[in-house]
């Protein structure tokens, strides 16, 4: 019998890796350094999802009307591309997933709106070959970062899959839209960075509270 799908799109941050501390650290690092105040780890969370740029704008008071707000952009980058390992974990049952899935032979690619070179690392990192394709944000190139489906339509070319065969994982509103506007069905996790409600509010396809539900899911498909 055939499956229904062939193909997952992982999101990374708050799905396959919690990198909720080593970003906070990173965000007041830069913040401290420019005399602005330090942000709680729990405003972080509510602040990623759209991009390291937007996340600098949240966490800066002023935002991105600040004077020197490039300045604390870029040494932000700089910092975190240093320090992005240091606390950041697979979530447990992940790399069992990943595993399993690989054995099944989905194919399977990373789409984030981190920028792309921290994305590329920390896949080779805590993954290894697993994830042959990732893409990070690169709208300097002209391609849209999530929401908007351009990365997502990359990895697919990438991997020789279609939307049909695909679904995507993520954790938050942004993931939510990116696979409404991609045209693909969604499964969003519940461990990640946004609450199980506010998930459901989403009407995903299913949200799985657990790595393992993932399998379980899919074989019903």
């Amino acid at each position: 019998m055939s499956r229904r799908y062939d193909t997952i799109i992982f999101d990374l941050d708050g799905t396959l890796l919690n990198t909720l501390e080593d970003l906070a650290d990173g965000v007041n690092a830069a913040l401290k350094h420019f005399g602005r105040p330090e942000r709680t780890l729990d405003e972080v969370r509510q602040f990623v999802g759209n991009g390291v740029l937007n996340l600098m704008d949240r966490a800066v008071p002023e935002g991105k009307e600040a004077k020197d707000f490039q300045a604390i952009y870029e040494w932000f980058k700089a910092y975190y591309a240093a320090h992005s390992e240091v606390k950041t974990r697979a979530y447990d049952g992940i790399p069992e997933l990943l595993k399993q899935l690989q054995a099944e032979h989905f194919k399977m690619a990373i789409v984030s709106n981190k920028f792309h070179d921290a994305v590329c690392q920390l896949s080779r990192c805590y993954f290894g070959e697993l994830l042959p394709v990732s893409i990070g944000e690169n709208e300097a190139a002209g391609i849209r970062k999530k929401p908007a489906p351009d990365t997502v339509f990359t990895a697919l070319e990438r991997l020789g899959s279609t939307v049909e065969h695909a679904v995507y994982i993520g954790d938050s509103e942004v993931d939510a839209a990116t696979a409404r506007n991609a045209g693909m069905d969604c499964i969003l996790v519940s461990w990640g960075f946004r609450e199980r409600e506010l998930l459901a509010s989403f009407k995903p396809m299913a949200i799985a509270d657990k790595p393992a539900d993932i399998l379980e899911i899919l074989s019903h498909q």
